[in-house]
């Protein structure tokens, strides 16, 4: 297996990013070099956080704590289409339970898992923000709210 190094198209934005802050304040751009490597790659390996810890002049530990942190970067490979359930209480109380069984019975894998084809990704997360459209989830970057089952089959049937 190739080792997994950023771009140069990837670097250029990532030194871009470090422009909008004081020299001495690198690591501010520790989040926006995160998003860069996961637009690439899809997911952060640890030799990626090690990379963005060199450019920044930090400790790796550093990068680490930021992307284990925060639910929007992956750390292990995901499928082409990331499916996000939120389980914050507004969606609890509304069937998220039953959205994420009812995927599981659709797609054959549960959350943190990724079909054998690479296509879908299922993720739990605690909350993104739409409580009034709950049960919700988001696919990609779409947010989808008010979930059913014939819902949700016709979101699947448009990731084909």
């Amino acid at each position: 297996m190739t080792a997994m190094t950023l771009s140069a198209g990837a670097l250029s934005q990532i030194e871009k990013e470090l422009g909008k802050y004081p020299a001495d304040r690198r690591q501010s751009a520790v989040m926006a070099a995160l998003r860069i490597a996961q637009q690439e790659f899809r997911w952060v390996s640890k030799d990626i956080m090690q990379e963005i810890a060199d450019l920044l002049g930090i400790p790796a530990i550093h990068v680490y704590e930021v992307a284990t942190f925060y639910s929007m970067y992956e750390l292990k490979d995901v499928g082409i289409h990331k499916i996000c359930v939120c389980s914050n209480i507004s969606c609890q109380l509304r069937g998220s339970k039953e959205i994420l069984d009812y995927l599981k019975e659709k797609t054959g894998i549960g959350p943190g898992e990724t079909t054998p084809d690479g296509r879908i990704s299922i993720k739990e997360v605690e909350c993104l923000g739409a409580c009034g459209g709950a049960p919700m989830m988001q696919v990609n970057k779409e947010y989808h709210e008010n979930l059913t089952a014939d819902s949700i089959d016709s979101i699947l049937d448009g990731l084909a």
